[in-house]
């Protein structure tokens, strides 16, 4: 699955490769010295796991749609910035900024997640300039950066969690150190070829305390539910900025017990509190500790919170009350009694899932959201929130074109459904005027009627009439069950062909 920017450069890759192919000569490269790249929209976001903003500066965000690179605002979100173009990869699980220097960014590409349609990275990148400049740092066997820390008085001191391969071992994982700004890596804390590394965590007064989450995880491609665990995961603490680590048990499941992913935060204020949000179908739950991850308590058993660990388990602690709760799943929820109780401030209708938080330090009204619809910010707690059809981020798992002139594109777009939308306007721009949905779910195949352009084919399968705005199920339980999804969109189109051709040919 790719964003719409990056799908554009294949688009146009694949046109040049049949075109070479198919009259088996070289073209001169100055015949398209006049093209370029047009951006089609459509303007809503696509999923992204990463968020982080600056504390001293209040209006600067940064963050990463899964596989769309890295984007920057400066005006709270009201319009969005590509910073990250110009390097190979686009795919991007975390971000984080130095505390002590802004201008130092540290960017871990691979999406960080156990799902069957992810996509991977080639390592760890880093800018000393605010983002105008990007160096690669290495790790690139790693494929899945799923957590970076900065020290917060040294930005040269990092440490990452290296998830590692998603469908096969590989020795390139668990947390990794770099006390020189990651001109060189140390792995620090490593189990095994199966075991890598989806969380970490400062003490927030004492940044050589550390705290990393194990976890060892398939996501096979076939699969059609989450991510399966394997033994040798575990929470981890380090006092000695992560030369040495030892496995914190008391009151926590273990393997046996169904232990999967586990997502932690230490309270800003009182580092002796940490909350961890645990995977597991025994015992998942949210957890908390009082005496610095010595003992455990399961305080919250709501499934609603720590399900589908695959995707989900992010918590995060208000910077100014350690009873202020957030966790991320599909909605976002606040406790303010210490993780007992939890109220949804955001969320479902909408269809969106929450995979990150980010609270800023020095105002906790100030919230980002990282979430299979883009990314949306706060300025006053929660009441409100940006827009997110200000992101053009879109993630497509397939497209088409129909034969119309000009030609429309479409596709399922993941978690907003799907899409068709013009390839030019005669306004200068595309706006929301030269797109709309046309009933296919966000993973499916779509079709258009190759001689009524109104008429949209896919999903499982539909027919869309743009005239009536209707959808109608077009479907039969056995052609559901025997139609493999690749296979569907021929099949459909070779329908509608031969349906034509008798029409035309009852006509004459």
């Amino acid at each position: 699955m790719i964003s719409i920017r990056r799908l554009a450069r294949c688009n146009l890759l694949l046109v040049f490769t049949f075109a070479a192919s198919g009259f088996c000569q070289q073209f001169d490269a100055k015949l398209f010295q006049e093209m370029h790249w047009r951006l089609i929209g459509p303007f809503r976001g696509g999923r992204g796991v990463a968020i982080s903003g600056v504390p001293g500066q209040p209006n600067v965000f940064y963050m990463a749609p899964n596989n769309g690179g890295v984007w920057k605002t400066t005006d709270y979100g009201r319009t969005w910035n590509p910073i990250f173009d110009d390097q190979p990869t686009g795919s991007v699980g975390a971000l984080a900024i130095a505390p002590s220097n802004p201008d130092i960014i540290y960017v871990g590409s691979g999406e960080g997640l156990r799902r069957p349609d992810l996509s991977t990275g080639d390592g760890i990148y880093k800018s000393t300039d605010g983002s105008r400049s990007w160096q690669h740092l290495g790790l690139r066997d790693g494929q899945q950066i799923a957590a970076i820390l900065v020290d917060p008085h040294d930005p040269n001191r990092v440490l990452v969690a290296v998830l590692g391969h998603p469908y096969g071992p590989n020795p390139e994982r668990g947390v990794f150190r770099s006390t020189d700004g990651g001109l060189t890596w140390q792995k620090v804390l490593y189990k095994d070829e199966n075991t890598g590394a989806i969380d970490l965590a400062f003490d927030p007064s004492k940044p050589q305390i550390v705290y990393a989450d194990m976890w060892a995880s398939r996501r096979p491609p076939w699969t059609t539910s989450g991510a399966y665990n394997g033994p040798g995961g575990g929470l981890y603490k380090s006092t000695d900025g992560g030369t040495t680590w030892r496995q914190l048990t008391k009151g926590l499941p273990t393997w046996s017990e169904g232990l999967g992913r586990i997502g932690l935060r230490i309270a800003p204020n009182d580092s002796s509190r940490i909350y961890a949000l645990v995977d597991s179908p025994k015992l998942g739950g949210l957890y908390r500790s009082d005496d610095a991850g010595e003992s455990w308590q399961r305080i919250n058993t709501d499934d609603r919170l720590w399900g589908r660990g695959d995707d989900f388990a992010c918590v995060r602690v208000d910077p100014k009350n350690k009873d202020t709760v957030y966790v991320a799943n599909i909605s976002t929820y606040r406790s303010t009694d210490g993780g007992r109780s939890f109220t949804a401030i955001k969320g479902a209708p909408g269809g969106d899932d929450y995979h990150t938080i980010w609270i800023n330090p020095d105002n906790p009204q100030i919230i980002a959201l990282a979430v299979d619809q883009g990314v949306t910010i706060s300025v006053n707690g929660g009441q409100t929130w940006s827009s997110w059809y200000n992101q053009p981020t879109a993630q497509f798992y397939h497209v088409i074109t129909d034969n119309q002139f000009p030609y429309w594109v479409y596709g399922g777009q993941q978690e907003s459904g799907s899409v068709g939308t013009a390839s030019r306007s005669d306004f200068g721009e595309i706006t929301f005027r030269d797109w709309y949905p046309v009933g296919v779910e966000e993973y499916g195949y779509v079709a258009p009627d190759p001689l009524n352009p109104n008429l949209i084919y896919g999903g499982k399968a539909t027919k869309f009439n743009r005239i009536t705005g209707q959808t109608q199920d077009i479907s039969s339980t056995a052609d559901v069950l025997a139609c493999r999804p690749a296979h569907l969109i021929s099949r459909v189109q070779r329908a509608v062909q031969d349906h034509r051709r008798r029409q035309q040919l009852a006509n004459r």
